[in-house]
């Protein structure tokens, strides 16, 4: 088999895939340790007996429905190449919408933030390559993805992030001027959890009581004690939770609170700020 025979295994995916040719390419790139500009300058290359056998067999595992991203074991997201593996959440384009808000939103001069739930590090380690000047600490309580993230990390050659174990804030203490987070938030009856990558993915890291919002609740109750006075909380949540979450957010007498959409058009962020109702009532 040569590349080009290789390439039209893509017809296979049509039925499992939405980017079949995409998919074949990144197989192939992935068992050749090779760019995908060599797959077009050398189409005729043959792929050794062993190299023609690992790929078949990830596309078999591809046609199953496994995530791309699990199968070559690296995700690109923002700047960054990131390893995965099936202990978190995939990177998604939209989170990345989430990390435009927050350089929008704080001073690329020096801040202290916070990504609660920090999976492969993405969030954090995407913020950090942007402001060297940022102190970020990233928490997971997943003792797997804590290890990934720091290797991430590591890979990044990023020195302004630290990676700790630990359930939300557990391990952290002081103030922050950016809390930002993407928690689990789908509905554990939501029927798009048996379709698509998510069925890999790990539950734990996808699914919240409350319809989806009970860890968004619990993350904005306690990030008020470790908010600086007009520090920023941040949110990735569900396309149909913006209003929800903005109710959720009054209610605990957030400020300023606003969405913004993703890529796709959907209400997928919301952010609001936090000022300490003591100094407040001193100052007036």
């Amino acid at each position: 088999m040569n590349i080009l025979e290789a390439q039209g295994c893509a017809a296979q995916l049509s039925a499992c895939s939405d980017s079949p040719t995409v998919d074949v390419e990144l197989l192939i790139c992935h068992v050749l340790e090779c760019s995908r500009t060599f797959l077009f300058t050398r189409r005729e290359h043959s792929l050794s007996e062993a190299q023609q056998l690992r790929f078949e067999q990830l596309l078999q595992r591809r046609l199953q429905g496994e995530p791309i991203a699990y199968l070559t074991g690296i995700r690109g997201f923002w700047n960054l190449d990131l390893e995965v593996n099936a202990t978190t959440l995939i990177p998604r384009p939209d989170t990345e919408c989430l990390v435009e808000k927050a350089l929008e939103l704080i001073p690329p001069s020096a801040a202290r933030v916070l990504d609660l739930g920090t999976g492969t590090g993405a969030i954090a380690l995407a913020l950090a390559s942007e402001c060297p000047a940022w102190s970020l600490v990233a928490v997971d309580r997943v003792a797997d993805a804590v290890a990934l993230a720091e290797r991430n990390r590591q890979r990044a050659g990023l020195a302004n992030v630290r990676v700790l174990q630990g359930s939300w804030f557990e391990p952290v203490d002081g103030v922050f001027d950016l809390i930002v987070s993407n928690p689990p938030y789908i509905d554990p009856q939501d029927p798009h959890l048996e379709q698509g990558d998510v069925r890999f993915e790990p539950l734990s890291a996808l699914v919240a009581e409350e319809r989806g919002l009970a860890d968004i609740r619990y993350i904005a109750t306690e990030a008020r004690t470790f908010l600086a006075d007009g520090g920023t909380l941040l949110f990735e949540h569900g396309y149909d939770q913006a209003e929800a979450v903005r109710q959720l957010l009054a209610g605990l007498h957030y400020k300023g609170i606003e969405s913004a959409q993703d890529y796709g058009g959907n209400d997928r962020i919301t952010w609001a700020r936090w000022h300490n109702p003591v100094i407040e009532k001193e100052i007036k």
